[in-house]
């Protein structure tokens, strides 16, 4: 039969998805934030409380040894991660509220995904992106603090006397993280302006937090702080922390909470992750 007269047969080939494609996006998103000198400077900025803490740690295991204003405790790591969320709120806004918002509004969701990649991802990388620098700030500077503190007292005793430590900084980081990272992105990818995803965020944290300390303060009823995801965030710190508080159904009820919103994070990113939604 002539070549001419073949009609055209489709591919009937498999397509090869190697499972790399989050790591991609995410090593690339890291590096055209580090390129920045503002990001830079604040990722610095961030570490200065971990430089305040470990001149604390030196005064209170070398100089002045069992003064208890610089001892070290639990007590001390669970300050500084609660500290540290201010960090963490100025960085979530810079690194993470373009990181969908921008690909929806330059029309790139499209080509992402003819790509082979698949949502999964693309949202996977994203999410490692945001979530790397908030490590960055969160759970290395506080094991790193653990580590100081042990070359200068020189032994493990302080380690060894509280065996929940290191569990307790990875899982209150890790629940840190997961928060401000899950909802950043979710709001980045209800619009197409990252100014917009910016707002949307420091309003919901911030509004949030003013309410539930007003209407706790008039009602008297701790389950308002249901309402603050940061301050939810918080209880859940202190409970990881051996503080639990006075009601322990506010703390189930949070954990509740908690995990409501992360699933409501991720069917938002389920529903706006669409190559669809730029060809509409």
């Amino acid at each position: 039969m002539p070549i001419h007269d073949q009609g055209y047969r489709h591919y009937t080939g498999g397509r090869a998805l190697h499972g790399r494609g989050w790591w991609v996006i995410a090593h690339h998103g890291v590096l055209d934030r580090l390129r920045e000198r503002r990001f830079l400077a604040l990722l610095l900025f961030a570490w200065s409380l971990f430089v305040f803490r470990a001149v604390e740690l030196y005064i209170g295991t070398t100089v002045i040894r069992g003064a208890f204003f610089f001892a070290p405790s639990e007590e001390t790591f669970r300050t500084f991660l609660a500290q540290q969320r201010l960090f963490v709120f100025f960085i979530t806004i810079y690194a993470g509220a373009g990181l969908i918002a921008t690909d929806r509004q330059s029309n790139a969701l499209q080509i992402y995904l003819s790509k082979p990649i698949t949502r999964n991802n693309y949202i996977g990388g994203k999410l490692l992106t945001l979530a790397l620098f908030l490590v960055a700030v969160t759970w290395f500077p506080a094991m790193l603090l653990l580590v100081l503190q042990i070359l200068f007292s020189g032994s493990l005793d302080f380690v060894i006397s509280h065996p929940r430590l290191v569990p307790a900084i990875t899982l209150a980081s890790m629940l840190q993280v997961a928060l401000a990272s899950m909802m950043m992105l979710a709001l980045s990818s209800l619009s197409r302006s990252r100014r917009f995803a910016a707002m949307m965020y420091a309003g919901i944290v911030i509004f949030a937090g003013v309410l539930d300390g007003a209407l706790e303060r008039v009602s008297g009823n701790p389950l308002w702080v249901l309402i603050s995801p940061q301050n939810t965030l918080l209880l859940l710190i202190d409970s990881i922390f051996g503080v639990p508080p006075d009601d322990t159904a506010v703390l189930g009820l949070a954990v509740a909470a908690f995990a409501i919103l992360l699933a409501a994070c991720l069917f938002t990113l389920e529903r706006r992750v669409h190559a669809v939604d730029v060809v509409a």
